[in-house]
């Protein structure tokens, strides 16, 4: 029994993770029907940026967090006015190729700068905040993951239900035409949409590197992780994100304690292919109907 509750609060900790980093997908999809494939690289740059200002700048822990999401803000902010805004009216797949260009980019950039080795964060988080629950030991950054992921979200749906520029986004998100008429600026929506896509991606790559270290292409390959979050929450639901990184991440979590450590992450895609056979538009998805 101890182990099972082990299990679920690790697999509760990650799947808060995805479900984070999944919603800022959702937030790009539903504002502008862009299929993010540079969402990994986010993941990873923010993990990397933070390393820097913590090992090389000596920044204080707090400082160095605060930096990085704000660097990572401007950094979505950054690509959605040089790249993707060029081409709003062009044909999706070309926005969609230019995410994907984007990816190999950043990853390229990455490599060049911090290279492929794995780089651990120093000991920063207090051994106090472990949780000892008979043999159950709950160790402080699967603590903090999940306090995190609960304080954002929180701040997320504050800031969608009541500030403005919320409203606005969920506007767009509803019906973008409806929105241009009663004067709402989309573009700048979307600009707010990559930029907070890109903090929460930073934000969940500082976690995630904090649990199992840095690395470009491990980090990278969480954002292929995302499409069976999102895919089995709804590509249109931000709730549905949250859902479906809970659930991956706890199927995951328990596939690689009970069954095999290797499976675990072939796991997700089974649920993605089981998802898009039985009920494709995913658990909270819209089913789109179109009058032939």
């Amino acid at each position: 029994m101890d182990f099972f509750i082990q299990l679920l609060v690790n697999g509760i900790s990650i799947g808060f993770l995805y479900g984070l980093a999944a919603m800022g997908f959702v937030m790009i999809f539903k504002s502008s029907s862009v299929l993010n494939f540079a969402h990994g690289e986010l993941i990873a740059a923010g993990a990397f940026i933070f390393l820097t200002l913590v090992t090389w700048a000596k920044l204080p822990i707090f400082i160095a967090f605060l930096v990085t999401l704000l660097g990572s803000f401007i950094l979505g902010f950054v690509v959605e006015r040089l790249f993707l805004r060029p081409l709003i009216g062009e044909s999706l797949i070309y926005v969609v190729m230019l995410t994907v260009g984007l990816a190999s980019v950043f990853k390229g950039l990455m490599l060049l700068i911090w290279g492929g080795n794995l780089y651990i964060y120093p000991d920063f988080l207090p051994s106090n905040l472990s949780i000892h629950w008979g043999s159950v030991n709950i160790p402080p950054v699967y603590v903090i993951s999940i306090l995190v992921g609960l304080i954002f979200l929180s701040l997320f749906g504050l800031f969608f239900k009541f500030s403005s520029q919320g409203i606005y986004m969920r506007s767009v998100a509803d019906n973008q035409t409806a929105s241009l008429s009663l004067g709402v600026n989309v573009r700048r929506v979307f600009a707010l949409s990559w930029a907070i896509a890109a903090l929460v991606a930073g934000m969940s790559g500082i976690v995630l590197g904090t649990i199992n270290g840095i690395n470009v292409h491990d980090l990278s390959s969480i954002g292929l992780k995302v499409f069976p979050v999102v895919i089995l929450g709804g590509l249109d639901s931000i709730g549905g994100a949250i859902i479906g990184g809970l659930i991956i991440g706890i199927i995951e979590t328990f596939t690689g304690g009970y069954l095999s450590p290797s499976l675990r992450d072939v796991v997700p895609y089974i649920v993605l292919v089981v998802i898009l056979m039985i009920k494709p538009y995913g658990l909270f998805g819209l089913v789109e109907i179109e009058r032939v």
